[in-house]
């Protein structure tokens, strides 16, 4: 059951993750779309005529920019605060330079953030907005030193100051902001407040536009929440939801995709976490932020790291089921060559006995014409006739075991070679697919040894009994009633006769039986030992009757 919710999650995570990769496929669509708007604003900002429209135009722009390109935004703020002065309106300036010192420390320019928040002096008599907005931009900055700064005194500091300008900002920006809900929901998940945060989570959602980007915001903190109770299928989904809004917005300021890419990396899916995190990279250095390079370099370390651990287990694997194909290579070449000398062999045999035949045909031809006086010698010859037929029996005999045998090795030989490419195409296609999990699997397992093994004996003993139709029958007759073998399957040899019928073609040294059949020596020895005891009559003799067991059909 757990393996098939483990199965189950990964299904899920890969559909979700497919979502990703189509939004990603059609990420230059989404971005082209943001640069006509940013052109169409552009022109726009020419024909105002008025600093009014002049202001609303360039913070349009602004707003366009600021998830797009850092630099661009940066410089319409400056314009903005231009416009605000000229306008008259300390209220604007003080917004519009607040929101420059925010973008300055969300791309890691403290100290540059800092600078200008000090230089600002806001008055109570300012828009709330405006104040809200500049004790946003100390919050920001001081969380951020915080977090980053690896001395603690200084992290007590700088998270005192964080919290000052926090609970400032709380008192001046609207309850429904997206800043102030997302640090309401911050503040309760840090203090394991799940039912609390969920609850602000539900609001902000309710505020924004499914889809859009304060939509990614959210969803992205929503991931948070279920990450904290540990629910990984509304996790995923979550910041999937997240990665997929900043995509379609064209967003380069891309947090949750560094996310997912460091999700997937934990759950040892090194590919996909690489394609991400490469795709958010180059999404962070058209953006221009230090910040997020910063967060994207160890990640990409880990994966790197992962990648070569990963391929030099698969070389170490190639390489072993290299050296396997070639031993098998080498044992074919061997068998090959062995049955070609031996070929050699019979064909040299039955030379010699064709012209042993001829010479006794002749001699037979000139003893016919002798005399009674060579009686005798005739007797001699016709009993080494007799003798010379039984040996060309026996030596037929021989030849048609051979020739069988012979004729099936050759047609096993092909079938090996043909089964051992098709293991190479099926290794091969599994490197090539990096299905690296299965292919392991696949050479750790003995079941093919097995099945050949299985396959090997079956047709041994279909050869074995075309050759000798009678040998069961004949091999009990020489056994006592009680000692007797039957195996259980019709037209299939059990281990005691097929020891023997490896004696009957001439296999006596165990140590080959042994190693034909898979067993120790010693093993064998006991099969032989206990079927010789069942004998019927002198057990020396035993092995030697089952020789003359069998006639060929």
């Amino acid at each position: 059951m757990a393996y098939s919710v483990e199965a189950q999650n990964r299904a899920d995570i890969s559909s979700l993750c497919a979502k990703i990769d189509d939004a990603i496929a059609n990420s230059q669509q989404y971005v082209a779309q943001r640069e006509a708007n940013i052109a169409m604003e552009r022109r726009n900002l020419k024909m105002a005529h008025d600093t009014q429209q002049k202001f609303n135009n360039s913070f349009r722009l602004y707003e366009l920019y600021r998830p797009f390109v850092s630099d661009s935004a940066i410089y319409f703020l400056k314009e903005c605060v231009n416009y605000a002065r000229q306008l008259g309106d300390p209220s604007e300036v003080l917004r519009c330079q607040s929101l420059y010192a925010l973008r300055c420390s969300n791309i890691g320019m403290y100290d540059e953030a800092l600078c200008v928040l000090d230089s600002l002096k806001p008055t109570p008599g300012m828009d709330s907005l405006a104040l809200g907005t500049y004790y946003e931009a100390y919050n920001n900055v001081y969380s951020e030193l915080s977090y980053y700064t690896r001395l603690p005194d200084m992290k007590d500091y700088y998270l005192a100051k964080a919290q000052h300008y926090e609970q400032l900002m709380l008192n001046y920006l609207p309850a429904d902001n997206d800043a102030c809900l997302m640090r309401r929901e911050l503040a309760l998940l840090n203090a394991q407040r799940l039912d609390e945060s969920m609850k602000v989570n539900d609001e902000w959602k309710a505020t924004v536009e499914e889809g859009s980007h304060p939509y990614a915001f959210m969803a992205l903190y929503r991931y948070l929440e279920f990450k904290a109770r540990r629910d990984t299928t509304q996790m995923m989904y979550w910041l999937v939801e997240s990665v997929q809004a900043d995509i379609k917005n064209a967003v380069m300021d891309q947090g949750s995709m560094w996310e997912l890419a460091n999700e997937l990396m934990l759950q040892g899916d090194i590919d996909r976490a690489s394609r991400y995190i490469s795709y958010t990279s180059d999404c962070a250095n058209r953006y221009g932020s230090r910040q997020r390079n910063w967060q994207i370099a160890p990640l990409l370390s880990s994966i790197a790291k992962s990648y070569k651990e990963q391929s030099e287990r698969t070389t170490s694997q190639l390489r072993y089921t290299i050296a396997a194909i070639s031993v098998l290579a080498l044992l074919l070449l061997g068998a090959l060559f062995w049955v070609r000398r031996r070929n050699k062999q019979l064909a040299a045999a039955r030379n010699a006995l064709k012209s042993s035949n001829d010479e006794l045909a002749a001699a037979n031809r000139q003893l016919a014409s002798q005399t009674d006086e060579l009686s005798g010698l005739n007797g001699q010859l016709s009993s080494l006739n007799t003798q010379l037929s039984s040996l060309n029996a026996q030596l037929t005999e021989s030849n048609r075991v051979k020739e069988e045998y012979i004729g099936r090795f050759m047609s096993l030989c092909s079938q090996y070679i043909d089964k051992l490419d098709n293991y190479r195409k099926m290794v091969h296609k599994k490197v090539k697919n990096k299905d690296f999990d299965d292919l392991y699997q696949t050479t750790k397992s003995t079941q093919l040894k097995e099945k050949e093994l299985e396959e090997l004996y079956e047709n041994f003993d279909t050869v074995f009994l075309h050759l000798f139709p009678n040998f069961i029958d004949e091999f009990n007759a020489l056994l006592q009633p009680e000692m007797q073998v039957h195996p259980k399957e019709e037209n299939r040899l059990n281990t005691d006769i097929r020891i023997f019928a490896l004696i009957r073609l001439g296999f006596e040294d165990s140590s080959k039986i042994a190693e034909f059949l898979h067993y120790s020596v010693n093993t064998i020895y006991n099969y032989r030992a206990r079927i010789k005891n069942g004998y019927t009559g002198n057990r020396e003799q035993f092995e030697q009757k089952v020789k003359e067991l069998g006639s060929i059909k």
